[in-house]
């Protein structure tokens, strides 16, 4: 749509008309505001204009109403054309209609946070919701119970009567549940048979024991479904903050931990996680000390994970995955010493020695003739140094044989959420380099439309935990599907990892998903394994045909 300097409607085209409804006829010599929806304030549009006039462009998503009356979500971006004067002589409005953009966002918004089978919050909501109450005791002095439970021969009930009655009786369980809970309290279904309780407003362990023992009860009294009497019972592992001083996750993992003695000591009781025995019983591993050490002496090695399309049994590259070869306990998985030295100096290191060893490989593989691009994982806090895109420069610049567009960084969703913006312009940065990007995790953050529409990542990875559970879970399903249509509507790449049958990767060709990596396909390889594995691997017939 152009205008004139009046703000007077002077041409549109056919995709104007196609939108909005309008002929051109119906619009010519009028103003832009007929397309108004009603759902913005005056304070809007004035800082719209506002924006306009003094940086020649405004670029946002706004409401606006079809002809028919229908409001519609549309992305604009409006341009100032000036004459040799620098007079205002037109307006150039741009319009995309986002509203399937939008409804794929909403999907994504409902599933990523509540369980379609019970209705309850899942994980990710759960974490939400732990994090704001975990601040709350903070603030009245207060504690709070994370309780894990896992039910008790479950897995029975659905070799015996089948899938459908097991998701019944995870509905009724979980209602009961819910109801032995306080109204300040959370429950939520994090996958399977597992749920999580947070219990609030506590000043000792003993003002949790009553919840606890309802929600024992609540899984253990039995259920009539199709004329069969069906009981299981709970295993709960307990864990209290601030007695626990740990973050979120580690809660979580540390209330799991309990669940598991509680299942270990006969079921169908609840444990406290002994923080005691836990602090007691940490080793030097957790040492940034020895971390730094362990870099200087060339302990840390890389394992390759290949990633292929599953359709065409190309092997479309592999993802570098760090382990410490330690001297004592053998090989190390990342979960065990990474986390330690999040947010410090030794992980830019870390993270500067697993770009420049894998660019060094591709150098080698090259010289081989296996042309293989290796992605790498990059933290949050190492993308959002100020020198992030010199040092890629550098470390490529040590390689100059090797191709840029070989080398993929892969960053956590979840990263981009504290300043996107200074994110967006790094990976821009990095991208004039030749360097592509990928979204990991991607599902897992708050703003996945947001970091589709401003990080110019091309490759969108799926969870591992929605596709590991998908073909059971209808939640994780309909995230993977909302997933890959979000990635389809940016025109995005889109692999999921996680797959770990057959049966995985025929579920996600049938929703489009052509690219995986996983268990499935292959696990993780020294580097040496690599060209070997390439040349016998085969894609499995059902994913062929």
């Amino acid at each position: 749509m152009i205008t004139d300097a009046t703000a007077t409607i002077t041409e549109v085209n056919d995709t104007f008309s196609r939108i909005t409804g309008y002929t051109s006829e119906e619009v010519l010599g009028k103003y832009p505001r007929i397309l108004q929806s009603g759902r913005h304030s005056s304070e809007f549009y004035d800082e719209m204009w506002t924006t306009l006039k003094t940086q020649d462009r405004w670029s946002g998503e706004l409401w606006n109403r079809r002809k028919n009356g229908d409001v519609f979500p549309a992305m604009l971006t409006i341009s100032i054309v000036r004459n040799a004067a620098g007079l205002v002589q037109h307006y150039v409005s741009l319009y995309t209609d986002i509203t399937t953009m939008k409804a794929y966002q909403g999907q994504l918004e409902h599933i990523a946070h509540y369980d379609l089978l019970t209705n309850l919050p899942n994980r990710v909501l759960l974490a939400d919701r732990l994090s704001h109450a975990m601040a709350q005791c903070q603030r009245r002095n207060q504690s709070l119970a994370v309780a894990f439970m896992d039910l008790d021969g479950f897995k029975k009930v659905n070799d015996n009567y089948g899938h459908n009655v097991g998701d019944e009786l995870l509905i009724a369980l979980s209602q009961r549940m819910k109801e032995a809970l306080r109204e300040s309290d959370t429950l939520a279904r994090i996958g399977g048979d597992e749920f999580v309780a947070v219990i609030v407003d506590l000043e000792t362990f003993e003002d949790s024991q009553p919840v606890l023992e309802r929600l024992l009860k609540a899984a253990a009294d039995p259920v009539t479904l199709g004329g069969n009497l069906i009981q299981v019972s709970a295993s709960i592992g307990v864990t209290l903050y601030p007695q626990d001083g740990s973050d979120a996750d580690q809660l979580m993992r540390h209330a799991d931990q309990a669940m598991y003695v509680a299942k270990h000591e006969g079921k169908n009781r609840y444990c406290l996680f002994d923080t005691v025995q836990e602090k007691a019983s940490k080793t030097q591993l957790e040492s940034i000390d020895d971390i730094r050490l362990a870099l200087e002496r060339r302990e840390f090695v890389l394992h390759y994970q290949p990633k292929v399309n599953m359709r065409t049994g190309v092997v479309i590259g592999v993802e570098a995955l760090i382990r410490w070869q330690h001297p004592v306990r053998g090989l190390v998985p990342p979960l065990e010493f990474l986390p330690v030295i999040e947010g410090q100096a030794i992980s830019l290191e870390i993270g500067e020695w697993v770009i420049h060893s894998a660019l060094t490989q591709i150098s080698q593989w090259q010289s081989m003739a296996f042309n293989l691009p290796i992605s790498v994982n990059i933290s949050g806090y190492q993308i959002q140094q100020g020198n992030f895109a010199t040092r890629i420069a550098a470390l490529l610049a040590t390689h100059p044989e090797v191709n840029p567009f070989c080398l993929e960084l892969e960053i956590l969703e979840t990263s981009a959420l504290h300043d996107i913006s200074k994110v967006s312009a790094t990976m821009n940065a990095c991208h004039d380099l030749g360097v592509r990007f990928a979204l990991d995790d991607f599902g897992t953050g708050y703003s996945s439309l947001t970091h589709l529409r401003r990080l110019p990542a091309q490759l969108i990875k799926i969870d591992q935990s929605f596709v590991r559970d998908m073909l059971e879970d209808a939640d994780d399903c309909a995230i993977v599907e909302g997933v890959i249509g979000l990635a389809n509507a940016f025109r995005r790449d889109v692999i999921a990892e996680g797959v770990e049958t057959i049966a995985h990767g025929v579920a996600l060709l049938q929703l489009g998903c052509e690219l995986a990596q996983g268990f499935g396909i292959a696990r993780p390889m020294p580097s040496g394994d690599i060209p070997e594995w390439i040349s016998n691997w085969v894609a499995n017939d059902s994913w062929r045909a």
